[in-house]
């Protein structure tokens, strides 16, 4: 996997401005902050992006993939000032999952998402090693 980050360029915080990878391709529907039996255990925000990426992960593990092989991720959530409010939380929740990998990252505010009580979800796309 190579970072793709342009030389003359502010070096990105959390996140990859570009990936490049060969191998499997994994895309991975947008996860919600629900468990297994699609239950919410909270409603806070950290926690629900918490679980949403171990929901990543354990799709991306029915096909072979680490989190190191994500390649991008979108997120989108409802609420942009909760997404500000706990920064330090937020990143140590990821780090927690994902480790210290961080792949190309949009982040979008939508007025609402399909699942009632769902604060945030986030897509993957993953390129697993040959």
């Amino acid at each position: 996997m190579e970072i793709l980050q342009p030389p003359h360029w502010l070096k990105p915080r959390g996140y990859s401005n570009g990936m490049a990878a060969k191998g499997k391709i994994v895309c991975i529907a947008g996860q919600v902050g629900w468990n297994a039996e699609e239950k919410f255990e909270t409603d806070d925000f950290v926690g629900q992006v918490e679980q949403a990426l171990r929901n990543i992960v354990d799709v991306l593990a029915e096909a072979g993939g680490k989190p190191g092989d994500i390649l991008r991720m979108t997120w989108y959530v409802t609420s942009k000032e909760e997404y500000v409010a706990d920064r330090k939380g937020l990143g140590a929740a990821y780090r927690r999952v994902m480790g210290k990998h961080y792949p190309a990252m949009t982040a979008v505010q939508v007025t609402a998402l399909m699942a009632r009580r769902a604060k945030v979800e986030i897509e993957a796309t993953a390129v697993v090693p040959d």
